[in-house]
């Protein structure tokens, strides 16, 4: 198959995979004409043996999510069907997914299958292209789950990989996975004065887009400036069943933790708006088996979740919670707070949820709630507009008000790129 410079692997496209029978998909997905369950890109391949990738010298960036149904990984897979990748490269937690928050596995070479691998975790393009040129790749393949928030640092490894991809005159394939929270936008844009690892481009903070509908965004949107050029190729094959009104939960594939504080799906859901608490003095639940969803700090009580009831957020439900921290902020000592559990994923906003929360927790805890001192705040939310809002007294819809303009924004532009409807 020959295939031009931008090029889509739809389902239609190749051969019917043959894929053990999943589980049949909720009533509610069955009944919109939905199939059993959805088929990744790798999945797509792998039922032809990666023929596509025959010949070639391939890099695969990916971690634990970088699996098929029935939980091999893809190196394992391409490996067993004779093409041998030149090299692995393994983002934040690492290629195997051992390292928390923050961490990374370092250069190794990987025992299972003996492919070098190396720590791609914060490196820059040039560090990347230095990788690229001494592995010999002329592909790169990207295989991870993202989970939809611009601070989840994997898309920003996509990106790094895609400047130095096109510098050395690379082909990049995207195999695409579902955005587990959706494929609507939520929130604010990064102002460029404020990127950093947790956001390096002018994106909101939900996107609600796939990795491969990023890549073909970031490709046109900012790789002539980064890398000088586009990528010589950039080949997304597609998934085949996703639709954008899809949450996890409707997709029938199996959950893989991206890193080790995102476990479940319901994670993943609250993770766009509670991932906000990482840039407060406030425990974001890491150290508890339901981080991101279990909020709180020593010294709050009751209140907290009987003024968030009274608000009738859309969406979500709050229990009263006390917990304690086996590691991360107030380790070992008793926290209150609540724990978030969302109810309707379609009406839930993530974002707007945790504005009322910070909102709140500041008027009823003001000796216990504040920013962290080198507020951090700021890189997650995009600007210090969340920040000094809050610190003015700002209410929630002012808050939330004031972001609407550049998303709108936001969805104008991202439009083009779109695969799927």
């Amino acid at each position: 198959m020959t295939l031009n410079r931008r090029h889509f692997l739809t389902a239609s496209a190749l051969a019917a995979p043959t894929l053990a029978a999943a589980s049949a998909l909720p009533a509610t997905a069955a009944e919109e004409g939905w199939p059993r369950r959805v088929l990744t890109g790798a999945e797509l391949l792998a039922a032809q043996r990666w023929r596509k990738l025959a010949g070639r010298k391939v890099g695969v960036l990916s971690n634990p999510t970088g699996v098929l149904h029935g939980g091999e990984h893809i190196v394992d897979s391409l490996v067993a069907a004779g093409i041998r990748p030149v090299a692995a490269f393994g983002p934040e937690h690492g290629f195997r997914g051992s390292a928390q928050a923050g961490g990374s596995e370092g250069d190794y070479v990987d025992p299972r299958t003996g492919i070098p691998v190396y720590d791609a975790y914060g490196a820059s393009a040039d560090k990347l292209t230095g990788m690229f040129t001494k592995a010999g790749v002329d592909t790169v393949v990207f295989d991870i789950a993202d989970v939809g928030a611009r601070f989840y640092t994997y898309i920003w490894s996509m990106y790094t990989a895609m400047v130095a991809a096109a510098r050395i005159g690379a082909s990049f394939v995207v195999l695409d996975r579902p955005n587990p929270v959706g494929g609507r936008a939520f929130g604010p844009m990064l102002d460029p004065a404020f990127a950093s690892g947790v956001g390096r481009k002018p994106i909101v903070q939900q996107h609600g887009m796939t990795v491969g509908e990023l890549a073909r965004f970031f490709d046109a949107e900012f790789l002539p400036a980064d890398a000088g050029k586009r990528l010589a190729s950039l080949e997304i094959v597609q998934l085949r069943g996703w639709r954008r009104s899809m949450f996890f939960a409707a997709t029938g594939l199996h959950w893989t933790p991206p890193s080790p504080n995102m476990p479940t799906p319901d994670t993943a859901l609250v993770y766009p708006g509670t991932c906000l608490f990482e840039g407060t003095v406030f425990s974001e639940g890491r150290g508890t088996t339901r981080p991101f969803e279990t909020i709180g700090a020593p010294g709050v009580d009751w209140r907290w979740r009987e003024e968030l009831l009274a608000q009738r957020l859309p969406g979500v439900a709050f229990r009263e919670n006390y917990y304690v921290p086996t590691f991360g902020k107030f380790t070992g000592q008793t926290c209150g707070g609540v724990q978030l559990t969302v109810t309707d994923p379609r009406s839930f906003d993530a974002i707007r949820t945790a504005v009322a929360m910070i909102v709140t927790a500041r008027r009823l805890h003001p000796d216990l709630f504040a920013w962290r001192p080198d507020n951090f705040i700021d890189k997650l939310a995009g600007s210090a507009r969340l920040r000094t809002m809050v610190d003015a007294g700002a209410g929630v819809d002012e808050i939330v008000g004031s972001w609407r303009a550049e998303l709108d924004a936001f969805v104008a532009r991202r439009r083009p790129y779109l695969i799927y409807r």
